[in-house]
């Protein structure tokens, strides 16, 4: 045990002798030394390995010295609070290892280090604890941390000498308070932000967070993307995103406005791959292989990310753009969705006359949809709180079967006068696969198989209905990533999941014959759809 009390007479003989600026500043670089030490375990030493830039003796200085500003400011910040300064360096400490220590089990969990728009999920985490297998966050872990964080604090309060100036004190702590904090809210303020943002893209170069991590460690990372996030204008992003999506749309040829509209419906499957590309061969998926018949394309689908964020895997599909393209907003385009309003597939179908619908049968507010599906051209929407839907009878998610019937019922009250656009987003085959979700089960994998199993059965009835309109119908399904089964794999030897546009009803010709799979990305789906469906590119102008 730490003896605090020989530590606070040494702290007061430190202070007898009157160097407070030189104790300070000692602390500032103590607490340098430990985050620039400590910010190398981010990431494991194979990942920084295979990501590193080249090594050279003027880039390391250089990234060093860049995050020198943001550590002398959260020192500063800590110190401004308390005006002690081993205080301040051991706050300062504690603040950039816990990032990296986040930074670390994020990346164990699922292969990416912090983001700067993670900050943004900090409230979803808590309030949906499942969904992000965050169940220890319970009440020994909020324990613990308020004794960590209050318990030290207060310590240091006790122990350790303030060295704020006898004289005007209230001017002192109001000149270092804005010292520390107006730097971070003038990053708000355009006529700073600008000129900041463009240094820092220059120093940072194209977004790369595992780069960016190994560069500037965890927060140098989280508060450098922060800022070029910050300074990336509407108008800037849609100069550079026009061109590549409107070349798209105008490739487009027509379908015969004398018929019924389409319908089209595009199925997101939650964690669906199909197991027998892994070697389980006791799973039956009858559905998928006869959407493998009934194609006009199938294959298996790039994953924008594996065993999470779903939401980019959506947004790819909706938007037809490249992740790449969207540069900080990749991580989490929801958060400026209306930028992209003009430009993403159901706008457009929207400003064609078509009917665009999103359901989704979990909590609206969850990754924003609830603001961002409105600015991306739905409609209408139908989320969790139009089902019903209890836990405890039902599990945890709503199934698919339950899902099925909510679009047939959905189908039946349409016109066939214009075309209509449903996006579905399941939930049911998301994990956990905890014990007794599927009675009898205890083995995540098998259960996991099992409720495939029971997805597509219900996606059967949805294909057996389609199949029997007299207006054209196309499905599109994929899964949107591979399955967080660390029990099974981790990672998955092949991360890519499937995807099938197909055919029916009307849609469905007698020369149609079986196709060979072929390799697509998600963000290429819709545009293959529509080519297939032979739509005029009059019609999405």
């Amino acid at each position: 045990m730490m003896n605090f009390e020989g530590v606070g007479l040494a702290f007061t003989s430190f202070h007898m002798h009157e160097h407070p600026l030189t104790l300070t500043f000692l602390c500032y670089v103590l607490a340098c030394a430990v985050v620039l030490f400590s910010d190398r375990f981010a990431l494991p030493a194979r990942e920084r390995r295979r990501h590193a830039p080249p090594f050279t003796w003027a880039a390391a200085t250089t990234d060093a010295l860049a995050r020198l500003p943001i550590i002398a400011l959260v020192f500063t910040g800590f110190f401004a609070i308390s005006w002690r300064p081993f205080y301040a360096a051991s706050a300062t400490i504690s603040l950039f290892v816990i990032f990296t220590g986040i930074s670390r089990a994020k990346f164990r969990f699922i292969r990416e280090p912090l983001v700067f728009s993670d900050i943004a999920l900090v409230a979803d985490v808590f309030k949906y604890k499942t969904i992000f297998y965050a169940n220890s966050l319970n009440i020994v872990f909020w324990s613990a941390s308020f004794l960590y964080v209050f318990g030290a604090s207060a310590l240091y309060m006790y122990f350790e000498p303030h060295l704020l100036p006898s004289s005007n004190r209230l001017g002192w702590i109001v000149l270092l308070l804005m010292a520390a904090e107006v730097p971070w809210f003038l990053l708000f303020y355009g006529p700073v932000n600008r000129p900041v943002a463009d240094m820092v893209q220059r120093l940072v170069g194209k977004p790369n967070v595992k780069i960016s991590t190994i560069r500037f460690g965890t927060f140098g990372s989280v508060v450098f993307h922060f800022i070029i996030w910050l300074g990336r204008r509407r108008e800037q992003i849609i100069a550079e995103l026009s061109g590549l999506f409107l070349s798209a749309v105008q490739d487009l040829i027509g379908h015969d406005a004398d018929n019924k509209a389409p319908l089209v419906i595009v199925w997101q499957s939650e964690s669906f791959i199909d197991m027998r590309h892994c070697g389980v061969s006791e799973i039956k998926l009858p559905t998928i292989d006869r959407l493998q018949k009934l194609a006009a394309q199938w294959g298996r689908l790039a994953t924008v990310f594996e065993g999470g964020y779903t939401l980019r895997t959506e947004f790819a599909v909706l938007s037809g753009l490249v992740p790449d393209d969207l540069h900080v907003d990749a991580s989490y385009p929801y958060l400026r969705a209306s930028h992209y309003t003009d430009v993403v597939w159901p706008t457009k179908l929207k400003n064609a006359g078509w009917t665009t619908h999103f359901i989704h049968p979990y909590a609206r507010t969850f990754f924003l949809r609830h603001k961002a599906m409105p600015q991306l051209g739905f409609q209408k929407m139908t989320m969790l709180e139009d089902f019903d839907h209890d836990p405890v009878r039902d599990g945890p998610y709503v199934s698919d079967a339950a899902l099925v019937q909510r679009v047939l019922d959905d189908i039946e009250d349409q016109s066939d006068a214009k075309g209509s656009f449903l996006f579905v987003a399941s939930m049911a085959n998301h994990g956990p696969w905890e014990p007794d979700r599927v009675k009898g089960l205890t083995d995540p994998v098998k259960i996991y198989l099992d409720i495939l199993q029971q997805s597509d059965k219900a996606l059967g009835r949805l294909v057996d209905h389609l199949d029997r309109l007299d207006r054209p119908v196309w499905l599109v399904f994929y899964g949107d990533h591979a399955p967080l089964l660390k029990s099974f794999a981790d990672p998955f030897p092949d991360p890519r999941t499937d995807y099938f546009i197909v055919p029916l009803g009307a849609a469905r010709t007698a020369q149609h014959g079986p196709t060979f799979p072929r390799n697509e990305a998600p963000w290429k789906l819709l545009e293959s759809l529509l080519k297939h469906a032979n739509l005029q590119k009059d019609t999405l102008q």
